[in-house]
């Protein structure tokens, strides 16, 4: 295990890549994971830890969130936990419908014994449970913004400064230069399904979940304004750009269709 582990360094110092990380056999999960490997992960197994969600999991592994809630049987509303194991490997089982199940027929009722002095059974002691109560969604301000024909609007202004590469060692998205604290904006309608800091070299990112198809990801933000489950428009501000986990302050722009990265600037408006 111990030279597997010397072994794997050193192909990544020869790399040149201080975030590359390796998958280990499935007795051992997976340690760490670079943004700038998009290939989907097909072995081995990783340990949730706190702060995870399913789609922030799939996102990091280059997955589709279906695909993985299907091979691990994780069923709607997707919860998982802590110390839960997470399996890449296997075939995807695909979604089948089932018959809802007919009752068997009603046999003849029978005669019911006899009981003599029956004692009440008491009913069972229960404790009330008190829902804690849900902290309010930031109302952050949405600006008007110009959408492309297929519904997506430009997350920040700025010069790109770094375009999206098919080169699966390469850029998964684009990057775009611009003031400490700009605001960063919705690309399209869709629901917040990760908000923090958990995936190694995005720094603090959003990603949010427009369709069982498209998911983005907005990453190096300063601040975040906004939360998991809450819902959001194209346009409205998400967060504020900064420089975590990179050396300069810049938004690291994603558009992934079902689990793998796409190039931004064919769904973007043209500037």
């Amino acid at each position: 295990m111990r030279s597997s582990s010397v072994r794997c360094a050193l192909v990544a110092l020869l790399a040149g890549s201080l975030l590359v990380g390796c998958a280990s056999s499935p007795s051992g999960g997976v340690s760490v994971v670079d943004r700038n490997n998009r290939d989907r992960v097909t072995s081995g197994h990783y340990t949730v830890q706190r702060g995870d969600t399913l789609w922030s999991i799939a996102f990091r592994f280059g997955w589709d969130w279906r695909d993985l809630a299907r091979v691990n049987n994780i069923r709607p509303p997707h919860v998982i936990y802590p110390g839960q194991t997470i399996r890449f490997s296997g075939q995807v089982p695909r979604a089948v419908a089932t018959r809802p199940e007919t009752a068997p027929p009603a046999s003849a009722p029978s005669t019911p014994p006899i009981v003599t002095n029956p004692v009440p059974t008491p009913p069972p002691l229960t404790r009330p449970t008190v829902a804690a109560p849900k902290p309010a969604a930031p109302n952050t301000p949405i600006k008007p913004v110009t959408r492309s024909a297929s519904g997506w609007a430009w997350p920040a202004g700025g010069t790109v400064i770094g375009r999206f590469s098919s080169n699966g060692s390469l850029n998964k998205g684009i990057d775009i230069a611009g003031e400490l604290g700009q605001p960063v904006l919705a690309a399209s309608d869709g629901a917040v399904v990760y908000a923090g800091s958990g995936l190694r070299g995005y720094g603090e990112l959003v990603i949010i979940k427009h369709s069982d198809t498209y998911v983005s990801a907005y990453g190096h933000n300063r601040r975040l304004l906004v939360q998991e489950g809450q819902q959001v428009k194209a346009g409205q501000t998400i967060a504020e750009m900064g420089s975590t986990g990179t050396d300069r302050v810049k938004l690291h722009f994603e558009i992934r269709r079902q689990g793998k990265p796409v190039d931004p600037l064919q769904y973007l408006p043209k500037r």
